[in-house]
């Protein structure tokens, strides 16, 4: 599926990665992937407390992880580049998760239509095994033509320095186009 860019699904998905500050931020990493599947991993920091009484992490991590986890397998499951933004995230929060744990979510590609790619992903303690969340999402297609080439280009050769160049700036601080 991947051979035409010679790079692995696990390449792909890191690559895909990359490229997403707001993961960045959440320390966010790729543990395993695979054709249509992939493990997406949430480290456990005092950045990401909902609850700072209970060292819970906050939900909208977990929804990060699992909307982060289920795109990138859509993205690693079609051959060529194509974005596919999110349609629809169902989550189901099963319960807390425990202070000081990491997080690994499991998603999976169940379905690829013409115009919809149907995922579902487990988010479980890394230690444990306990499930923490779980989701069901859609992503719409809108085809390779539609991602910019300069994304293109970090996929294919994982250099992000022209992607993530650093906004430029007036002499007042506002980005500039």
């Amino acid at each position: 599926m991947l051979t035409f860019m010679k790079i692995t699904p696990q390449q792909k998905a890191e690559r895909f990665l990359s490229v997403l500050r707001h993961c960045q931020r959440l320390g966010l990493t790729v543990v395993t992937a695979d054709e249509t599947s992939l493990q997406m991993r949430l480290p456990y920091s005092e950045e990401i407390i909902g609850n700072p009484l209970m060292g819970i992490v906050h939900g909208g991590a977990l929804t990060t992880l699992m909307d982060t986890a289920c795109g990138t397998a859509c993205f690693v499951a079609i051959e060529g580049m194509e974005l596919c933004p999110t349609l629809d995230l169902r989550v189901d929060y099963m319960k807390s998760s425990d202070p000081g744990k990491h997080l690994i979510a499991h998603a999976s590609v169940t379905r690829i239509a013409n115009n919809v790619i149907f995922t579902e992903c487990l988010v479980k303690q890394e230690d444990d095994g306990v499930l923490i969340a779980k989701c069901n999402a859609a992503f719409m297609r809108i085809g390779s033509e539609m991602t910019p080439v300069e994304f293109q280009n970090v996929i294919k050769t994982g250099d992000t320095s022209v992607y993530l160049a650093p906004a430029a700036k007036d002499g007042n601080g506002d980005v500039t186009s």
